[in-house]
């Protein structure tokens, strides 16, 4: 998470943004319930989610009123929409997969590109000519994480925080790579979505089934 700091001008004082609409503060507090409950449709949401539809299924249950919606045909509903979500997270699986595999075919048959065996690709940035660290030991790395597009999920060098972690306990591409670079090398790293978060990918931020590009600056053996 990255933090931002806003200098303050002492000789202008900056006043809170004031609501027209909402001035009391039950109003205010109201507001922010119904703000949490927004973010929370708007993360799990799906394709044609009626606002007002949901404004009056809470209206009718704060208000204790019978159910305008039948609970059978509420479980149908809620039945079709669960296929629907499920049917489309499969298909962007599938071709996460397969765009990964595309683009890691492609990328081992650059020159300096080094595949192993278990299917890890990487490139050397600087060689380092330090110790290698081995699966036991813990060690301080800089890191910027990309996926194949380029597009940013992580970075410590982002953060200007290096990160310390053990060999044994980041992905099996990770863990393999280290191994193989001496301190003071830095190595850009492709790793196939199996030597990665697999399946399942890492909460909202990795999607499932995606091939990850890092590249890895090992500072130091702890």
């Amino acid at each position: 998470m990255l933090h931002c700091a806003a200098e303050i001008n002492h000789k202008t004082e900056s006043k809170p943004i004031m609501s027209e609409k909402f001035t009391t503060v039950e109003q205010q507090a109201s507001y922010g319930v119904g703000r949490q409950l927004g973010e929370q449709l708007a993360a799990n949401s799906f394709e044609g989610l009626d606002i007002p539809a949901v404004q009056a299924g809470l209206a009718d249950a704060f208000a204790g009123q019978e159910s305008a919606v039948s609970m059978e045909d509420l479980h149908v509903a809620f039945t079709e929409i669960s296929t629907r979500l499920k049917k489309a997270q499969e298909e962007a699986a599938e071709a996460a997969a397969a765009e990964g595999t595309a683009f890691l075919a492609e990328n081992a048959k650059r020159d300096g590109v080094v595949v192993t065996e278990s299917g890890l690709q990487y490139e050397v940035i600087n060689a380092g000519s330090g110790e290698k660290p081995t699966y036991n030991s813990t060690v301080r790395t800089h890191y910027h994480g990309t996926f194949i597009d380029g597009s940013v999920f992580d970075s410590s060098v982002t953060r200007g925080q290096p990160a310390e972690f053990p060999v044994s306990g980041v992905i099996a591409g990770w863990t393999e790579a280290l191994q193989l670079m001496p301190v003071g090398a830095k190595y850009r790293l492709y790793v196939p979505h199996e030597l990665a978060y697999g399946e399942r990918g890492a909460g909202a931020a990795i999607p499932p089934y995606s091939a990850l590009v890092f590249e890895v600056e090992l500072l130091d053996i702890i």
